[in-house]
């Protein structure tokens, strides 16, 4: 699946390192000039810690809504006037002003997404999945962050999916109407069957595990997905398919599987349900992992992971976690 494009890893650990430093109640003058030497150094340091600040609002937006007292310590410190003042002296850095404006308003990627879920039929928090029978007596299952609309008419039954991941089991309908599927990139005819999907950055996954699916992209691209094939189509194009597994549904036990795969793979599919930024050192990234890992206890999942391989999870923020080559 695409992914959004970060800077280098070792770059965005710098910023966030020097986030928690300035976060700090005893950040010193020094260390302040120091930062912002770093910060006026490369575009790319400006742009990582604009990432760390996102990743941050993120994590306080979530936490707000959870009301943890944990996340009201660290949303306190984080808004301390005494911060943001310090931090704005003598700087004049346009990209310290986010600063003054941190805690107040919402980052626009987000609150795109979150005008998604707000306006959408049906919804699921990160890390919650959520199941639905439908008026046909078809089934509905939601996983982490997904919104959808549901309209059934008297000639279609539609499901269009926002944001996130859906498995579906159809139903025989006693009108015959289509059932479809759209996502951004096209729409998906199911053909009485079993199958998922999921809106990635800027392509469709799906994958078939009964009956089939007719993709149609919206430049009008078409292929018929079999019974256990997998594919990802973008608006122009269709990739060719590959073998379906079965343990990309396994969310719906409330389950990842990780069947051989990379370290790297495994926490890409980890941060989907849990808060904040969780990234692999790249010296410990293809080490290989088997085991199956519960969905609603990622930091759980953390522990045994170090306990497994010979790695340890660094934790430079409270929502700031990387896996790095144990000790």
């Amino acid at each position: 699946m695409s992914q959004p494009d970060l800077p280098a890893h070792h770059i965005l650990q710098q910023a966030a390192q020097w986030f928690a430093t300035m976060l700090a109640e005893d950040v010193s003058q020094q260390e302040r000039d120091q930062w912002e030497a770093w910060l006026n150094d490369h575009p790319e340091h400006q742009r990582a810690w604009r990432y760390v600040e996102q990743v941050g609002q993120r994590f306080q937006h979530a936490q707000q809504q959870a009301g943890t007292t944990g996340a009201r310590q660290i949303i306190d410190g984080t808004r301390s006037s005494r911060i943001t003042r310090r931090t704005l002296v003598g700087g004049g850095l346009a990209s310290v002003a986010t600063w003054l404006i941190w805690s107040q308003t919402t980052l626009p990627a987000t609150a795109r997404q979150l005008a998604h879920a707000l306006s959408a039929d049906y919804r699921t928090a990160t890390g919650e999945q959520r199941q639905l029978t439908l008026s046909d007596g078809g089934q509905l299952w939601l996983n982490t962050a997904t919104a959808v609309d549901i309209s059934y008419t008297d000639t279609i039954r539609h499901i269009k999916l926002r944001d996130g991941e859906i498995l579906i089991e159809t139903a025989k309908d006693a009108l015959a109407r289509p059932f479809v599927v759209t996502t951004l990139q096209g729409s998906l005819r199911a053909l009485g069957t079993r199958f998922s999907v999921q809106q990635g950055y800027g392509d469709t996954q799906i994958s078939v595990y009964e009956g089939a699916v007719e993709i149609n992209t919206t430049s009008e691209q078409r292929l018929t997905l079999q019974a256990g094939e997998h594919t990802a189509f973008s608006a122009n194009a269709i990739d060719e398919p590959i073998k379906a597994q079965s343990s990309r549904v396994a969310w719906q036990q409330g389950l990842i599987v990780a069947d051989n795969i990379s370290l790297q793979e495994l926490v890409d599919e980890l941060s989907r349900y849990r808060h904040g930024y969780l990234a692999v050192d790249t010296s410990v990234a293809d080490l290989k992992v088997i085991g199956t890992y519960p969905i609603d206890k990622p930091d759980h999942t953390l522990a045994m992971l170090e306990n497994a391989l010979p790695i340890r999870a660094r934790r430079v923020l409270p929502w700031w976690v990387t896996l790095e080559p144990g000790h």
